[in-house]
C-alpha cells in the first residue's frame, strides 16, 4: 500500500485547517475602497453613563469660599487638598450608591442618584448648593467622577483578571491591552460584552476585526463589565496558532499515523 498519497491530503487538510489567518489577528481591518468611507463615518457612539447601585463617585465641591466648601468635602480631602480624583484612596473617601440609589453628602444629605447621570449629579447638587449655601453660581465650582472605570477581562487573554482604570472613558481595545491583549487563539471576530442594567444583564457582541467596531455601542467599556474572548476552533484542535507550529504539529500527527501503519503491516 502507497502511503504518499493519504499522508499528502492529511497534511494538506490540517495546514488548511489550523492556521489562524492574518484576518483573524488584525484589528479594524479594512480594504483600500474603505479609508475614505471610514474617516467620514467615525463617530463618538457613546452614550452618557448612568449611575448603577454599587458605584463608587468621587465628588469634588470647590469655591472661593474655602471653609464653606471645605464642609461638604470628604474628611480625607479636607485633609488633603492636594489629593486628585485618580488616586486609589477614593475607594475610601468617595461615595459609594447604596441599594436604594442613595449616596450620603456632609451636611446636604441623603441624595438619590440611581439612573442619573454624572452632569445631572453635579447640576443637582448645584441646586442644593445655592439654594442654601451659596449666593452665585460663579463661585462655585462641582465635580462629579466615576471614582475608577472597573471592569473584567477574561478568556483567551494572556492575563485574566479584574482591572480598574483611573480615567474618563475605555474603550475595549484599552481593556484588552490592560490584560495582556487577546492571544493568537482568541477569537477578535465575536468578542463578548456582559454588561449590567437595572433589569440584570445582558450579552453583547463585537467584531474586533472590522472597522465598524469603531461605531458599536460597546466599543466603549462601562463600569462593571466583563469582557470575554472565545477560543478559536484551532485550539481545540489543539495545532498551532503559526505556519511553524502548525507544521510541528502536522509532521507529529503524519509520523504517528505512519507508524501506525507500518506496525499494523508488520503484524
Amino acid at each position: 500500500m502507497n502511503l504518499k498519497a493519504p499522508i499528502s491530503i492529511l497534511s494538506i487538510f490540517f495546514l488548511l485547517a489550523s492556521c489562524v489567518s492574518n484576518k483573524e489577528l488584525t484589528y479594524f481591518g479594512e480594504s483600500e475602497d474603505d479609508t475614505k468611507l471610514i474617516k467620514q463615518s467615525i463617530k463618538l457612539n457613546e452614550k452618557p453613563y448612568r449611575v448603577q447601585v454599587g458605584d463608587l463617585l468621587s465628588i469634588n465641591i470647590k469655591s472661593t469660599d474655602e471653609k464653606l466648601a471645605a464642609m461638604f468635602n470628604p474628611v480625607s480631602n479636607k485633609n488633603n487638598p492636594s489629593l486628585n480624583q485618580s488616586d486609589q484612596s477614593l475607594y475610601y473617601s468617595g461615595f459609594t450608591v447604596s441599594k436604594h440609589g442613595n449616596i450620603e453628602i456632609p451636611i446636604l444629605g441623603k441624595m438619590n442618584v440611581l439612573a442619573f447621570t454624572l452632569e445631572e449629579i453635579e447640576a443637582d447638587i448645584e441646586k442644593k448648593l445655592l439654594k442654601e449655601y451659596f449666593n452665585k453660581k460663579e463661585d462655585l465650582f462641582i465635580v462629579v467622577k466615576l471614582a475608577g472605570l472597573r471592569f473584567t477581562v477574561t478568556g483567551e487573554v494572556k492575563n485574566t483578571g479584574i482591572y480598574t482604570l483611573f480615567q474618563d472613558r475605555v474603550n475595549v481595545i484599552e481593556a484588552l491591552a490592560s490584560a495582556g491583549d487577546i492571544t493568537d487563539v482568541g477569537n477578535r471576530k465575536d468578542v463578548l460584552i456582559i454588561r449590567q442594567y437595572p433589569q440584570g444583564q445582558k450579552i453583547h457582541h463585537i467584531n474586533l476585526t472590522s472597522i465598524d467596531a469603531l461605531n458599536s455601542p460597546y466599543y466603549y467599556v462601562k463600569p462593571n463589565d466583563m469582557v470575554y474572548v472565545k477560543p478559536l476552533k484551532q485550539k481545540s484542535l489543539g495545532t498551532g496558532t503559526n505556519l511553524v507550529q502548525t507544521i510541528t504539529a502536522v509532521v507529529t500527527v503524519v509520523s504517528l499515523v505512519a507508524s501506525v501503519v507500518v506496525l499494523s503491516r508488520n503484524l
